[in-house]
C-alpha cells in the first residue's frame, strides 16, 4: 500500500526549492522553510514556511521571497560589494538598501516572472512594518525610501501602495538633492563596481558623506603610480650605470684584494641608506610640490563648522563607576530611594501602566491557529475536551518596537539640584526596567563640566594672553550611566552619583546633545530614540563672559536643527519648570516636577502607539496642561 503523503505543500516547496536553484544558477544551494526570518547565510536560503493549507498568501509570499533572494545569488558580488560598503550605519543602511533594489530590478529586466512574485513580497514587508499608515517622511526609514526608488527608476514598474506611500514622502527630497547622480542610474545597473560608485555618491548628495569613509578607488590608485614608479625606475637605463663602471672597475684592476672589494660594497651600501633615509619624503612627493601637511582634526561640531573649542584635551567621557567607589553608590542610590519614598505608589502605577501599553501590542505580534510553529498552551483545553482536535500552534511575527532603542540624556547641571534630579532619577530608573522587559533597550547619559567658571582650558586661555572669541572654555564631563546592553541590574547603583556632592555643576548643551546623538547613530538598532530632559537654555559662564550672550544657544539650536534634518533619530524633549519648546519641536514643559515621571511615560507610550493618530496627538502637544 502506497504511503500516504504526510504533508500536501511537500510538491509545491520541491518545486519551488529547485526553480530558485535554476534562477540563482547555484545548484548547490540549501533551501529551507522555516518561521525564522528569510534570509541567505552562506549557502543556505531561509523561505517563510508553508503550511499544509497551502493558502494564496503564503504561496506568493514563499515565490516573492524566493524569487528576491534568488535574484540577489545571481547579480550580487560579496566581494565588490564589501569593497565599497560605508562604515556608518545610515550610509550601510542605503547602501544596502539600493543595492538590494539592483538586484531586484535587474532580475525584473532579465526575468519579467520574478517582477510580480516579489511585488508581493515588497507589499507584504511594507504592511507588516505600517508603512501604508505613514504620514510623515519623519515616520519612514530614508534607507527603505530610497531602495523603492531605485527600484522604481530602474524598473519601471508601480510599486506596491504602501511601498509607494513610503516612497513619494522622500521622494521629493532624494530627488532634490540627487537628481543629477540619479540621471545615470540606467547606465551603471548591471555594472555592481558602477552601481556601488554611484550609490556612495547618492550617499553623498544626501547629505551623509562623512559617513563614507576612505574611497578604496582612491588606494588603488596610489598602489597603481607605485607600481608604475616602481616599474620605471627598474628600466631607466641610469640606474645601470653605476653598477657597469664597477664592473668595469674590478676588470681593470685584477689585482684588487677580494678584503677591499668588499669593503667598498660596504661602504657603497651604507651611502645608498643615507640617501634613502635623506631622501625618502622627497621621492614620496609629486614633482613641484611642497611637502604633505598633516590632515587637519575634524571640527568640534557638526552641525556648526564656526564652533569653537579651545582646549578639549580634558573633556571626559566617563562611566559612572569611575567617578565613586562602588560602597559609595550604594549609599548614594539608598538615599535617592529614601529622598522618593513618597512616590514610590505614583511611580509603580506609571511602569505598569506603560508595561502594560508595550506588552498589548507585544502580544499582537503573534499570529495564533497556525498548523506549523510553537506550541500555543492556552488553546491545549480545546484538545482535552475533544481529543480529535488538531494541535494548535503559533508564529511570533516582527514587532517593531523590539529594535529600538531608547537614550535619556539628563541634565546635570547645578539648577537641577535638589528635588529636579531626584525625579530625573528615579524616572530614568522606571523607564529603564520597563523597557527592558519589553526588549527595548535603553541608555542613560548624563552631561555637566568638571568645573565651576571654567576649568582647566579657561586656565590655559589665561596663561595665553586671552585671545578674542575663544570658544567653549570649559572642560566638558559626560557620563554613562547605563551603557544601551547593560543589564540594569548591574547599572542600578549609578544612577545614585547624581546624588553626589559637587557632582552638578554647568550645562553645555549642544555639545552633549551631539555626543549622545553620535552614539545612538552607531547602533544597529532600527529606530532610535533620544529624550532630552533639562530645566532649560545652556549655561556656561566662562564661556559667556568672552563669547557673544547667544554662543552656547546658537549651537544647541543647530544641533538641533542637523538631528532633525537628518531623520535618523527621534528627538523629543521635557524641560523642568521652563519652557524648551523654542528649542525642541516635541517637547512638554513641566511646572511641577512631580509631573516628570507622567509625562516621559505618556510621550514615551505614545511613540509606542500603534495608532498613529493617538501617536500624534501626544507628540504634537507643546506644553502639559
Amino acid at each position: 500500500m502506497a504511503q500516504k503523503n504526510d504533508n500536501p505543500a511537500d510538491p509545491f516547496k520541491k518545486a519551488l526549492a529547485e526553480a530558485t536553484k535554476v534562477m540563482a544558477e547555484d545548484p548547490e544551494l540549501t533551501v529551507n522553510y522555516t518561521v525564522d526570518p528569510s534570509g541567505m547565510s552562506g549557502d543556505t536560503m531561509r523561505l517563510p514556511q508553508v503550511s499544509r493549507r497551502m493558502s494564496r498568501e503564503e504561496v506568493l509570499l514563499a515565490r516573492g521571497t524566493a524569487d528576491a533572494l534568488a535574484m540577489q545569488r545571481k547579480y550580487h558580488d560579496e566581494g565588490i560589494h564589501n569593497r565599497y560598503a560605508p562604515p556608518g550605519d545610515m550610509a550601510r543602511d542605503l547602501y544596502e538598501a539600493m543595492e538590494t533594489a539592483r538586484c531586484e530590478a535587474m532580475g525584473a529586466r532579465d526575468m519579467p516572472g520574478t517582477a510580480s512574485n516579489i511585488d508581493v513580497k515588497i507589499s507584504h514587508e511594507a504592511i507588516r512594518r505600517g508603512y501604508d499608515q505613514c504620514k510623515e517622511a519623519s515616520e519612514a526609514p530614508l534607507p527603505v525610501a530610497a531602495g523603492y526608488l531605485i527600484r522604481h527608476l530602474a524598473s519601471g514598474r508601480d510599486l506596491p501602495p504602501a511601498a509607494a506611500n513610503v516612497m513619494e514622502l522622500w521622494r521629493g527630497f532624494i530627488e532634490e538633492q540627487a537628481g543629477g547622480t540619479l540621471d545615470h542610474l540606467q547606465d551603471i545597473l548591471s555594472d555592481q563596481a558602477e552601481f556601488a560608485r554611484f550609490t556612495r555618491q547618492v550617499i553623498t548628495d544626501l547629505g551623509y558623506g562623512d559617513q563614507l569613509g576612505d574611497d578604496p578607488d582612491q588606494f588603488d590608485d596610489d598602489q597603481e603610480d607605485q607600481a608604475e614608479e616602481d616599474a620605471e625606475e627598474q628600466s631607466d637605463p641610469d640606474s645601470t650605470g653605476q653598477d657597469d663602471s664597477e664592473d668595469e672597475q674590478t676588470e681593470a684592476d685584477p689585482e684588487q684584494s677580494q678584503e677591499q672589494q668588499t669593503d667598498q660594497a660596504q661602504a657603497q651600501v651604507t651611502m645608498d641608506e643615507m640617501s634613502d633615509d635623506e631622501m625618502g619624503d622627497e621621492m614620496d612627493m609629486p614633482d613641484g610640490e611642497a611637502p604633505l601637511d598633516p590632515p587637519s582634526p575634524p571640527p568640534p561640531s557638526e552641525a556648526d563648522p564656526d564652533y569653537r573649542v579651545y582646549l578639549d584635551t580634558h573633556d571626559e567621557e566617563i562611566s559612572a563607576e569611575d567617578l565613586a567607589e562602588p560602597a559609595e553608590l550604594e549609599r548614594l542610590r539608598a538615599y535617592l530611594d529614601q529622598q522618593l519614598e513618597p512616590l514610590k505608589g505614583a511611580v509603580s502605577r506609571l511602569a505598569n501602566k506603560l508595561q502594560r501599553r508595550l506588552q498589548a501590542q507585544q502580544n499582537r505580534s503573534w499570529e495564533f491557529d497556525r498548523e506549523e510553529g510553537i506550541l500555543d498552551a492556552g488553546r491545549l483545553a480545546r484538545v482535552v475536551a475533544n481529543p480529535t482536535t488538531p494541535l494548535s500552534f503559533k508564529v511570533e511575527k516582527d514587532t517593531e518596537f523590539r529594535d529600538t532603542i531608547v537614550t535619556l540624556l539628563l541634565d546635570n547641571s547645578g539648577s537641577m539640584r535638589g528635588r529636579p534630579i531626584s525625579i530625573a532619577a528615579i524616572c530614568a530608573d522606571v523607564l529603564a526596567r520597563t523597557l527592558e522587559r519589553c526588549d527595548v533597550k535603553v541608555e542613560i547619559l548624563g552631561f555637566t563640566t568638571r568645573a565651576w567658571k571654567g576649568g582647566q582650558a579657561r586656565e590655559q586661555w589665561l596663561a595665553d594672553g586671552r585671545p578674542q572669541t575663544p570658544g567653549r572654555l570649559n572642560d566638558l564631563r559626560h557620563i554613562i550611566y547605563k551603557g544601551a546592553d547593560a543589564p540594569w541590574r548591574r547599572a542600578r547603583p549609578n544612577l545614585g552619583l547624581m546624588m553626589k556632592e559637587g557632582l552638578l555643576k554647568e550645562n553645555i548643551d549642544g555639545e552633549a546633545l551631539e555626543w549622545a546623538h553620535r552614539r545612538m547613530v552607531a547602533r544597529r538598532e532600527q529606530r532610535k530614540i533620544l529624550m532630552v530632559i533639562s530645566d532649560g537654555a545652556p549655561v556656561d559662564d566662562s564661556t559667556l563672559s568672552v563669547n557673544p550672550a547667544n554662543y552656547l544657544e546658537k549651537h544647541l539650536r543647530d544641533v538641533i536643527a542637523m538631528v532633525e534634518k537628518r531623520k535618523i533619530v527621534e528627538l523629543l524633549a521635557i524641560g523642568i519648570g521652563h519652557d524648551v519648546t523654542r528649542y525642541y519641536d516635541r517637547a512638554v514643559t513641566i511646572t511641577d516636577v512631580e509631573q516628570l515621571a507622567g509625562a516621559m511615560t505618556e510621550q514615551l507610550a505614545a511613540l509606542f502607539d500603534s495608532d498613529p493618530r493617538a501617536r500624534a496627538r501626544v507628540m504634537g502637544i507643546k506644553r502639559a496642561s
